[in-house]
């Protein structure tokens, strides 16, 4: 019989091409939505509603594995207190609601498999390689990380194996993080933002399903992985490659910071700092990353 996975977020940018992946290698998939769906031969739709902790229990009670990508989009809006609350709560919330089903009946998965994100390392530049044994920071960013994934370790606590996804800027096509800046560079209008200097860690969205994939597999994978390519990329040269793709040099003066606080608020930490992280443990598990070249992967993404 086909294993179940269950995918809070499924239908998010990473969860509908992760559905599709793990179709494709043998498994069903169940995903869990706020109105009911048609189920499909090998897709089956639940619903949940995590405000008010309510779920359809039978999606927890087939599911053999879990993977948690639901929670608030991080740079949808301005960070007011309010907004912060709801990034926050939508990760606990919908994590102990599955937690609490799971208790209710004594049932143990296979294992949890959470999203986290380099976020945690903090909203910071600097030249400090970041692996999975750096602390933690304690601004905004690095606490929505930290109660992420300390609600994933209370799956562990029930003897559930348990592993963090530490993801970077997520690249795919017509999706994503592209979405928001390929306009402005079809138009040649692209420049670099801040000082360019701050740090981007990236993974083509292909690269991270599989990541996702090898911890279903691998019995070895426990605890937090970085997910993103150690290539040193800065948003200047991010910036200089996008522009490149589109037939042009970048001949605007870099964005000022103090234009892009003006705009985001507190959240500007988003695009003017970055940390450099290390994915050398996913790598000594034998993990190979497919799109190591950013101008490679960008093609890819631009193409029709």
């Amino acid at each position: 019989m086909k294993k179940n996975v269950l995918i809070t977020g499924g239908s998010g940018f990473v969860g509908r091409y992760l559905s599709r992946l793990l179709i494709d290698n043998g498994y069903t998939v169940s995903i869990l939505s706020r109105s009911k769906r048609a189920n499909t031969a090998n897709t089956f739709y639940y619903t949940w509603d995590v405000e008010n902790q309510v779920i359809e229990e039978d999606a927890v009670l087939k599911a053999d594995y879990v993977i948690h990508l639901a929670g608030a989009n991080i740079a949808e809006k301005r960070w007011t207190k309010e907004r912060k609350e709801i990034i926050i709560n939508s990760r606990e919330q919908s994590a102990t609601l599955i937690l609490s089903v799971l208790k209710k009946h004594n049932k143990k998965l296979e294992a949890f498999i959470s999203a986290s994100a380099v976020g945690i390392y903090g909203a910071v530049s600097g030249e400090t390689i970041c692996d999975e044994n750096t602390a933690p920071a304690n601004d905004f960013l690095g606490m929505v990380c930290q109660k992420w994934e300390a609600v994933a370790d209370l799956f562990g606590q029930l003897g559930i194996r348990t592993v963090k996804v530490r993801t970077g800027l997520v690249l795919g096509k017509n999706d994503g993080f592209l979405n928001k800046l390929t306009p402005i560079f079809k138009l040649r209008l692209g420049a670099a933002l801040g000082s360019g200097k701050q740090y981007m860690p990236w993974i083509y969205v292909e690269d991270l399903c599989a990541i996702y994939l090898e911890a279903l597999r691998n019995p070895n994978m426990d605890g937090a992985y970085n997910a993103a390519i150690n290539d040193n990329t800065t948003n200047a040269s991010f910036s200089k490659t996008l522009a490149k793709l589109y037939g042009y040099s970048i001949w605007l003066p870099n964005v000022p910071a103090f234009l892009i606080k003006i705009v985001l608020g507190e959240m500007a930490k988003l695009v003017l700092t970055g940390r450099r992280v290390s994915s050398a443990k996913i790598e000594r598990l034998g993990f190979h990353f497919k799109f190591k070249s950013l101008e490679d992967t960008l093609r890819i993404c631009l193409s029709k």
